[in-house]
């Protein structure tokens, strides 16, 4: 009994997911949604590194106008809503344990919060909000500079430390057919 005592004590702890709450159907039956509105656009894909320290994309960049809602792809409860370096950053953990990160975002809901698919979490970060200065590179406006000169919201997803292709939580898409040339 003592040497499983030990060795359970020498597992990672595990992550303290949330409850759901009353009638949140979860995303088992609700699936996931685009954290922007109608199909998303995608600027920038998925490219994950080769190895973990190498250079990637760790997410997708989805057009979005500045001030456009942004809403939470999952059920869940937000973990973080403020702002990291320049620009506004939205988490949501998932019941299934999946982290949804958005930037660059302006919040509207405070950490703690329990939110539903498709409630809204914040907005695009414009040139007018709190933090935004330009930065002194002249890449434009602090939070923006990372699609400029289009405007969208970097969705990123991790399960543990491994980040994973956001698109691929929507589910089947219509595929792709190729017409030939005239």
């Amino acid at each position: 009994m003592a040497a499983l005592a030990v060795a359970l004590s020498l597992l990672p702890p595990l992550a303290v997911l949330p409850a759901r709450a009353a009638g949140d159907p979860g995303p088992a039956q609700a699936g996931w949604t685009s954290p922007v509105e109608g199909e998303p656009v995608v600027l920038r894909a998925f490219l994950p590194p080769d190895q973990d320290w190498l250079a990637g994309h760790r997410g997708v960049d989805l057009a979005a106008p500045q001030g456009a809602a942004v809403v939470a792809p999952a059920s869940g409860v937000v973990t973080f809503a403020g702002t990291v370096v320049d620009r506004g950053v939205v988490v949501v953990l998932h019941y299934d344990g999946l982290r949804t990160s958005l930037e660059p975002v302006d919040g509207t809901v405070a950490a703690g919060t329990r939110v539903h698919r498709g409630q809204a979490v914040g907005t695009v970060q414009g040139s007018d909000g709190p933090d935004a200065t330009a930065p002194a590179d002249g890449a434009g406006p602090a939070g923006a500079g990372h699609c400029l000169p289009a405007s969208c919201v970097h969705w990123g997803v991790r399960r543990g430390e491994t980040y994973l292709d956001p698109l691929a939580l929507l589910g089947p898409r219509e595929p792709i057919v190729l017409l030939p040339l005239r």
